[in-house]
């Protein structure tokens, strides 16, 4: 078959690279994501990959020479590839090979091969096609394991033998996992089954590379597809144990509890549709991850799970360190998400004191907003009428918190007096007086006491220094 491109957008780099392939006498084809998306006719890509039969070093080296200013040629002899900048793309240029694995590693033996031996190591027959850009078969698509059936059967096969595939390198299981959320393809049986086989090979792959493809299918429009999947092959399991524990329903004396990680799965897919911030999706897929370590059934009164919240914050970040995902500022942010969860559904009364609102605001500062998001999110009932009120419910505390931030400005409070004030008033030296002294006049703006301004501060803290003996 002949793919048409007289008008990619990419003419002109093809046209340069098939040029500084016959100079060196080389072959060469575009492969992998990038003809599978120009065939979906998806966004293209802004990296591109070229396998060619001879030097992929070589050729990278000569294509450099013929684009002015000439580009810098990053060379990694270790795997014979290199790479190069042009423009807003990635260009990597690497030489055809064979590959055969060993069980303890993912990182094969690799020596030259053709271009067939390198199709044949590809993970999935939608990434094994290729297309010439030789000046006597310019364009011609190179298919031999039927990349081009499968993309318009929506299927993900493997070009050999899958259960060999996944175990010579176990990331191709999560990777497709990852193309069937994000294409929304079907994985083939054989293969399907193959990674329920393989799954507990994942444990020699790092939790960085895990993650990239974990984080990607968070991404996805839909992460419950992929989400799915990973419990369904047992992958869930070994790469967050803590999320897969809360699946299930108990009955005991007739009552039972909703399947929290279904439930988890409905409110990281609700959230998708309002937010691409993946760390927000974290929130979603760890807001309720306490639930199964303080489920607990009373006599009478049914199950419960109290104080899930506050274990759930300290669990992100145990899961966190493990997943080697980042431990700062992202790490806290959605430990304080899953801490504050259900903090506003608590507020859902006529008669909420202001200062409780006022708590809620200075608590969550910024990420107020995110907050809603999540708690809407959360609400995964099927009753339409339910799920109207429990909307209406949520917009009457965002009205009310909005009109009490106008009137006290609590959200990202700093106190309207300083400690070097305090310290200026009494005459004091830095020391634990100043510290108790400023908490009393949080504490007393936060409760309503006094006004958030710095005249009243000033006598707040005269008040209370008179009655701590201080200066």
């Amino acid at each position: 078959m002949q793919i048409n491109l007289n008008q990619n957008p990419h003419l002109k780099i093809f046209k340069l690279v098939s040029q500084a392939a016959a100079k060196t006498g080389n072959s060469v084809f575009v492969i992998g994501g990038y003809v599978r998306d120009l065939l979906l006719e998806r966004d293209s890509p802004t990296d591109i990959d070229f396998v060619t039969e001879g030097s992929g070093i070589e050729l990278a080296k000569a294509l450099s020479e013929l684009i002015s200013p000439q580009p810098k040629v990053s060379v990694f002899k270790t795997y014979g590839t290199a790479m190069l900048r042009y423009k807003d793309l990635e260009l990597e240029f690497v030489g055809a090979r064979k590959e055969s694995y060993t069980q303890e590693s993912r990182n094969p033996e690799v020596e030259a091969g053709t271009l067939k031996d390198d199709q044949k190591r590809r993970d999935f027959t939608i990434n094994a096609m290729a297309i010439s850009l030789n000046s006597d078969s310019f364009g011609e698509l190179i298919d031999p394991f039927g990349g081009q059936e499968d993309l318009k059967n929506k299927l993900l096969k493997t070009p050999l033998e899958p259960q060999q595939t996944y175990s010579d390198d176990p990331l191709r299981m999560l990777r497709a996992i990852r193309f069937a959320s994000v294409l929304n393809f079907t994985i083939e049986e054989n293969s399907l089954q193959a990674i329920k086989k393989e799954a507990e090979r994942i444990k020699i792959v790092s939790q960085e590379r895990i993650m990239v493809e974990f984080n990607k299918i968070m991404l996805s429009k839909r992460p419950s597809v992929g989400l799915k999947l990973l419990e369904e092959t047992g992958l869930f399991q070994i790469i967050l144990p803590e999320l897969t524990a809360l699946k299930g329903i108990e009955e005991i004396e007739g009552m039972t509890h909703k399947d929290n990680f279904y439930h988890t799965l409905e409110v990281v897919d609700n959230i998708s549709e309002n937010t691409e911030n993946l760390w927000l999706r974290w929130a979603a897929l760890l807001h309720d991850v306490g639930k199964a370590p303080t489920k607990k059934f009373t006599k009478g009164q049914g199950w419960s799970f109290h104080g899930h919240e506050f274990l759930g914050a300290k669990m992100v970040k145990k899961i966190f360190k493990r997943l080697k995902l980042p431990l700062g500022a992202e790490m806290k942010y959605v430990a304080q998400l899953v801490k504050l969860s259900s903090r506003p559904i608590a507020l859902i009364t006529d008669d909420t004191s202001d200062s409780a609102l006022r708590r809620l605001l200075y608590d969550a500062g910024e990420d107020l907003e995110d907050l809603f998001t999540l708690c809407k999110a959360d609400i995964t009932t099927k009753n339409p009428e339910k799920q109207k009120r429990f909307k209406k419910n949520f917009e009457y505390v965002e009205k009310k918190i909005r009109q009490v931030e106008e009137k006290d400005h609590i959200r990202n409070f700093q106190p309207p007096i300083s400690g070097n004030e305090i310290m200026q008033m009494f005459g004091l030296k830095p020391g634990k007086e100043i510290g108790i002294l400023k908490e009393r006049v949080k504490e007393a703006i936060l409760e309503g006491e006094i006004p958030n301004d710095k005249e009243a501060a000033i006598q707040f803290v005269k008040a209370q220094a008179r009655e701590l003996q201080i200066g």
